[in-house]
């Protein structure tokens, strides 16, 4: 666990975390950064915390003695969001102090509840403050479905830091550069991959109630931006609003100037066609990424597609239906409400076809409303006269995707 001083007054608390499964499903290949903030005045608030991910509250005491907190000083645990890599580490606190007030949203004072049997709650709402002392005040700022309802800004006036929990938040572990004016260009550049993996696997379902938090965050002063997840922004916070309303936008279909190759092969043949079509990506110079299912990570396969401008679907027909590995992928996409991305497909069937079929069905149940070129389906490996139709296919993709380039 790390300790690093934001401003006069407020320090943050840091640990990485591998090798578990984000909310259970979604791979962390890198890592991931929980943050907890201290906020002093006469009176002292943790925001946030993490102690509950190492279970042991002596190394809270440790680190809140080394900072010259003295644990029973502490008064308030503000909780901006109720997932447990936020909040469980509530019941290991009573180890620490056994009188403090919770504050938080009313939907999350019924959770904090049913959670860890806590009663003893302050519930706020839209412009409710806290005066800690020493002109340390404490606004309150719903900001529901980010990403789950009941989470909110904690905004503290005299510094403008916004402690904004998950929003602005990305994956990947943090090394010895924490603040965003230290990072060297290889550490923006992994940050930029994490945080639109985090995006795209966490947030992306929610991205309407996402930009109504981005332009909740625009009315405030802020003069640094300290999430639950990742760097803290206090040279330029701007530049994670700004990277945050692209995210939302790659939702809608935009994305980099890129395709990704999202496929499937039994036997090899559409495989075939595969090969061909790196061929074509390569000569018209185009940056492409392959997801081959079901070997790759969930994970990495949406936040992929989610960046991607472009979408090629290369799976072939299994019993009657599209390869299921691709169908999954698919269907996973649509949850995400990933929509909009221009697209192309193309596939090998033996007997019978009926992946093309089923390939509507999911684009249409999910209201995905992707832009397809003419798909391309052949028998048994790809002839001459195939390879020609699925090049046109690809450059047609490649005259969809230029309205939709946001880098």
């Amino acid at each position: 666990m790390k300790k690093l001083k934001i401003a006069d007054g407020i320090h943050m608390l840091t640990m990485n975390v591998e090798d578990i499964l984000f909310e259970g499903i979604w791979e962390i290949a890198n890592g991931v950064t929980l943050n907890s903030y201290i906020v002093q005045g006469e009176k002292t608030a943790i925001i946030d915390g993490v102690i509950g991910w190492d279970g042991v509250p002596e190394t809270l005491y440790d680190s809140l003695e080394e900072m010259g907190v003295d644990p029973q000083s502490i008064d308030y645990l503000i909780v901006n969001h109720m997932e447990p890599d936020h909040s469980g580490w509530i019941s290991n606190f009573r180890k620490v102090k056994n009188y403090f007030t919770i504050i938080c949203t009313d939907k999350a004072a019924k959770m904090v509840s049913s959670f860890y049997g806590e009663d003893r709650i302050r519930v706020v709402k839209e412009g409710d403050t806290l005066d800690l002392g020493k002109g340390r005040v404490l606004s309150f700022h719903p900001v529901p479905n980010v990403h789950w309802p009941d989470t909110m800004y904690t905004y503290e006036n005299a510094t403008g830091t916004l402690f904004s929990c998950d929003m602005f938040g990305a994956f990947g572990r943090m090394g010895d550069h924490c603040f965003d004016d230290e990072l060297t260009p290889e550490e923006k550049e992994f940050f930029e991959t994490e945080g639109i993996r985090y995006y795209s696997n966490v947030m992306a379902t929610f991205t309407p109630s996402l930009r109504k938090a981005i332009e909740k965050a625009k009315s405030l002063d802020i003069k640094t931006i300290a999430p639950g997840h990742g760097p803290v922004y206090r040279k330029n916070p701007q530049k994670i609003i700004d990277d945050y309303s692209r995210y939302s936008l790659y939702a809608d279909g935009s994305g980099k100037n890129e395709v990704t190759i999202l496929w499937g092969s039994m036997y090899g043949m559409t495989a075939k066609a595969v090969e061909f079509v790196e061929g074509v990506l390569q000569r018209e110079g185009v940056r492409y990424s392959k997801m081959h299912m079901p070997l790759e990570s969930e994970s990495e396969m949406a936040a992929t597609v989610f960046r991607s401008a472009g979408i090629i679907i290369a799976a072939p027909t299994y019993e009657y239906k599209l390869f299921p590995p691709v169908a999954a992928a698919l269907n996973e996409l649509g949850r995400k409400k990933i929509t909009g991305k221009a697209a192309f497909r193309f596939g090998s069937y033996g007997w019978s076809g009926g992946a093309e079929k089923e390939l509507h069905e999911i684009i249409e149940r999910n209201g995905m409303k992707w832009d397809f070129a003419a798909s391309v389906e052949f028998e048994g490996a790809p002839k001459e006269d195939d390879l020609k139709k699925i090049e046109a296919g690809v450059l047609e993709l490649l005259e969809k995707m230029k309205g939709k380039i946001l880098e």
